[in-house]
């Protein structure tokens, strides 16, 4: 907690030397960091003076208002998007850290039977078995993305069509579950993690499993970069691993 306290006291320094004023820091952010950014974001207002102001959005989206021209101080997202932004200029080459790795959960209803999902196999007699299946939609996000290879690559294709519902966790997919209108959803952990009325059975099996890498990286063309690099810098610490970890986040450099 030492650490933490003298991180807080170099940021409140430098962000508040760096401007006469407290700033205004606007953020977009896919929704897998929201659990923590609800968690940590307080602590560093409170430190730095600044206010942190918050856009979730799914990931083709944010990627669409990105290329056409919305400028938010900073933004959470992938890093493979972050590494191609900072290759094309539009991100900052020194404002920018990994962050952590979320992987894909299976959720139920609370209160439901757990399915086996202990290996390839038994994932697959699963999804088989199940009646409906609820995760993003295979255009708006890697994990709905990487769901829809996954059933191709498990000959499961034609036989999930009937089934599947599309809805981000957070956009009616996790409530879906929880009322009974779907009967297991696929959403990465930290989306679902601290949800009500759902379960987190387990992580799918390694063989179909998707490591996504976050990061949060400052535009170039944030003309005062202080702030939002410091909050950067706040989100990556080694002291804040906790916090990512009770979120559903692994380390970035997990396997």
């Amino acid at each position: 907690m030492r650490v933490k306290y003298r991180l807080l006291a170099a940021l409140c320094v430098v962000s508040l030397s760096g401007s006469a004023m407290a700033a205004d820091i606007n953020v977009m952010s896919g929704g897998a960091p929201k659990e923590v950014l609800t968690v940590l974001t307080p602590q560093f207002e409170k430190a730095t003076g600044h206010k942190l102001h918050f856009t979730y959005i799914v990931i083709s989206a944010m990627q669409q208002k990105l290329n056409a021209g919305e400028k938010p101080d900073m933004v959470l997202m992938p890093v493979p998007a972050i590494e191609a932004r900072v290759k094309d200029g539009s991100f900052r080459p020194d404002a920018w850290a990994k962050l952590g790795t979320v992987r894909v959960a299976l959720i139920v209803r609370e209160g439901a039977a757990r399915p086996d999902i202990s290996s390839l196999d038994a994932f697959r007699q699963t999804m088989l078995a199940a009646k409906s299946v609820v995760h993003s939609n295979p255009a708006a996000t890697p994990s709905g993305g990487h769901l829809a290879k996954v059933w191709e690559q498990l000959g499961l294709a034609e036989a999930m069509k009937p089934k599947l519902k599309f809805s981000n966790a957070l956009d009616g997919g996790v409530a879906a579950l929880a009322k009974g209108e779907a009967e297991i959803g696929l959403y990465p952990l930290s989306e679902v993690i601290s949800e009500k009325g759902v379960t987190v059975v387990g992580l799918i099996p390694p063989e179909v499993q998707l490591n996504t890498v976050y990061g949060a990286a400052v535009l170039t063309a944030n003309t005062s970069p202080e702030p939002a690099s410091a909050f950067v810098k706040f989100l990556a610490d080694p002291s804040n691993a906790a916090h990512w970890k009770e979120a559903g986040f692994e380390p970035a450099n997990a396997k």
